[in-house]
């Protein structure tokens, strides 16, 4: 007999340095916006408003705290020297890119933290948690470690928990997280199918506009390493890699027994259901599939329908489609969304959530969070600190607005006084959320 489980959700705290540099080529939020002023308070907010709306909602909710940015340690290791402040200041007059990726706040898409298998469909009985060694990119290469050490403080008990260092940093085995996985299951607590999702092979020559981030390889080294049942690995479409298409959750969203996509998903779509439906056990996997014709790639990719949170609620027999306020300001993503929602399909109800300040970078509501399937007893073995109460939201609250500025531009990042705000407002968090006094580099010195 399963145990009686519950997909909950880890969110990235938005951080201090959240600004809009354009660092990410095929995000085209990301380079539509470099330069722009963006605001951090803000930002910070609307993510605490989205986790206290989804624990308000029943589901269980964590906070994983922000990296330390700007990363000194990075700088240091490239030659710069002195006082940290000297070191920012040398990095951004000979080396302003490697400056700009060690301030970027890209840690708080924690959809790419991690590849996450539950116990039930792991060898050993365990939850496996694979941080994303994120190659593909400078800025987001220097935030595996780091969230390992997060994972190990949120999840601590290794009896339970297995927090795994990622894959060897090379583009071979380049892995984006969860942000290419999706699980199909009966109920959370059942066997499920691992939809993993690849865009390249290790060692074709790729040669489309824009970088194909995840390697087959990579998926099927995490799901050996997990031990993981029901895997399938499926072909990330070219068309919507060259289209924008950075991360399959850009087009694809799944939960429970539904998988909710765009036509242009997957490179073969008739072999993909096909795999589905033979590694299911004991369900009917949903398909649930939006044409081209009804909402064009282009559409899809600015209103992130399908970046949405696929939910279900305590108490609902149908699922929740939880949207950024993006797609109900598109006429077409909107008229689908509801259409979804009014049909007698699995989908039976229709969220929006304001997250504009993410949603200017690329990140929309299913880019901030990291699903962590858990049993009653793995829950209770997670560290409460970092779980969202009402509590917890007004301390953060208070928090951020005493430490965040409500206006960045890149150029900001290179002044010291952010550096040491940055530093205050961790240090503080890291006693919120019981992170322990070693948490973050500077604080190790």
């Amino acid at each position: 007999m399963s145990a009686q489980a519950i997909e909950t959700n880890a969110d990235g705290l938005i951080g201090p340095t959240h600004s809009y540099a354009g660092l990410s080529p095929g995000n085209l939020a990301s380079s539509l916006n470099k330069g722009v002023a963006s605001n951090p308070r803000a930002a910070v907010l609307q993510g605490l408003e989205k986790m206290k709306r989804l624990a308000d909602l029943g589901l269980p909710q964590f906070v994983l705290p922000p990296h330390e940015r700007p990363n000194i340690p990075f700088l240091r290791s490239l030659g710069f020297n002195g006082t940290d402040a000297q070191v920012l200041e040398r990095a951004w007059k000979e080396a302003p890119s490697f400056a700009a990726a060690a301030c970027s706040a890209s840690p708080m898409w924690a959809a790419n933290a991690a590849t996450v298998t539950p116990s039930a469909d792991s060898a050993d009985g365990r939850v496996h948690f694979t941080p994303a060694n994120l190659v593909t990119n400078l800025h987001r290469s220097l935030e595996h470690q780091q969230t390992q050490r997060a994972l190990n403080v949120l999840f601590p008990d290794s009896r339970k928990f297995a927090v795994h260092d990622a894959l060897s940093p090379v583009a071979h085995l380049a892995d984006e997280g969860a942000a290419n996985h999706v699980r199909l299951c009966a109920d959370h607590g059942e066997t499920g199918v691992n939809l993993m999702v690849w865009g390249r092979n290790a060692f074709e020559n790729w040669d489309g506009p824009y970088p194909a981030r995840q390697t087959y390889e990579a998926c099927e080294a995490i799901m050996r390493r997990h031990g993981a049942s029901g895997a399938v690995l499926a072909q990330q479409s070219r068309a919507a890699i060259a289209g924008g298409t950075f991360h399959n959750d850009v087009v694809c969203v799944g939960a429970l027994d539904t998988l909710f996509f765009h036509e242009l998903a997957f490179e073969d779509t008739n072999a993909t259901k096909a795999a589905i439906r033979a590694a299911a056990k004991g369900f009917e996997p949903k398909f649930v599939e939006v044409s081209a014709a009804d909402l064009p790639l282009g559409d899809a990719i600015s209103s992130y329908l399908f970046n949405s949170m696929l939910v279900r609620l305590p108490g609902d027999d149908r699922l929740t489609l939880i949207c950024p306020t993006e797609t109900r300001d598109n006429p077409r993503s909107h008229a689908v969304a509801e259409q979804i929602a009014a049909s007698n399909g699995p989908i039976g109800r229709v969220e929006y959530v304001d997250v504009r300040q993410s949603m200017a970078n690329g990140g929309g509501p299913a880019c901030l969070r990291l699903r962590v399937v858990l049993t009653d007893e793995e829950l209770a073995a997670t560290n409460p600190a970092m779980r969202m109460t009402d509590e917890l939201y007004a301390r953060l609250t208070v928090w951020a607005l005493r430490w965040y500025r409500d206006e960045l531009r890149p150029a900001d990042l290179a002044d010291p006084a952010l550096l040491i705000e940055s530093r205050g407002a961790l240090d503080e968090l890291s006693a919120i959320l019981n992170l322990g006094r070693d948490f973050y580099p500077f604080q190790r010195l």
